[in-house]
């Protein structure tokens, strides 16, 4: 119920934002300021944690993965050289298979472990078993270290004509664990991100499993037919849209082209 003496309670119930949060005296009263605190000490360990690759490999199982380095060889240098986490490490480039792939999908550390470590898997494993046969997909990559076009190098020396590349979103302070998938037909280096869809805010609070899966599967799909992804691929299949699924209504957060 509504606390006829706090205005803001309906709208807290709309939205993760902080809102109408009181005061105490000229400050911010005690319960507010330590949610604050705890929220920004979720984002900083999101961005500054690991993924444990040999449990993601474990929770893919059995889709088979390998794994690749970008060129900032650790975490310091990735996060003050973000074009360095955009390029393979030669050794990383060398030792990948080359194949006949329509699709390949990429996992990125990004900027939140957390949510490669929740989403990733459950993510890939829900678009198996949506595409099915209907495309030849490759191993999932985990690469280190790795931004958004990092997955450009991957997709251009295992010879995919689609790459997937799912990475952990920089965290904000009402989620820390927001996955976000870039799609990119043809990738090679040098990719514009208009080039490219993106579906962002995977996580529990926000863009659920099930929905991201429906979405990517579908652009995958008309990316391959099309050979095309980017500004001219819209998302317009009728069984995506509806009283509570429509892009049009959530806006750009959710299917935009970065």
């Amino acid at each position: 119920m509504n606390d006829p003496k706090d205005p803001w309670a309906r709208f807290r119930q709309a939205t993760r934002a902080r809102i109408g949060l009181g005061r105490s005296g000229d400050a911010l009263p005690t319960t507010a300021l330590l949610e604050f605190q705890l929220a920004h000490a979720r984002a900083r360990d999101a961005v500054h944690s690991a993924v444990d690759l040999d449990r993601l490999a474990a929770d893919l199982a059995p889709h088979p993965s390998l794994r690749v380095h970008s060129a900032a060889p650790d975490r310091a240098t990735y996060l003050r050289r973000p074009d360095l986490g955009r390029r393979l490490d030669p050794a990383s480039a060398s030792g990948l298979p080359a194949g006949d792939w329509d699709l390949l999908f990429v996992i990125a550390d990004g900027l939140s472990a957390a949510a490669v470590q929740v989403n990733a898997a459950p993510l890939v494993h829900a678009c198996f078993e949506r595409l099915g046969k209907t495309l030849r997909v490759g191993p999932v990559v985990l690469a280190e270290q790795a931004r958004v076009a990092l997955g450009d190098a991957v997709g251009t020396a295992m010879g995919a004509r689609l790459v997937a590349l799912l990475v952990g979103e920089r965290p904000g302070l009402s989620a820390a664990d927001s996955l976000g998938v870039y799609l990119t037909w043809e990738p090679k280096p040098g990719r514009a991100d208009s080039e490219r869809n993106c579906i962002s805010n995977i996580h529990a609070g926000g863009l659920p499993i099930g929905a991201a899966a429906d979405k990517l599967c579908w652009l995958a799909t008309e990316a391959a037919r099309l050979k095309l992804t980017g500004v001219a691929l819209k998302e317009d299949a009728p069984s995506l849209v509806g009283p509570d699924n429509d892009t049009k209504k959530q806006g750009p957060d959710l299917i935009h082209n970065p």
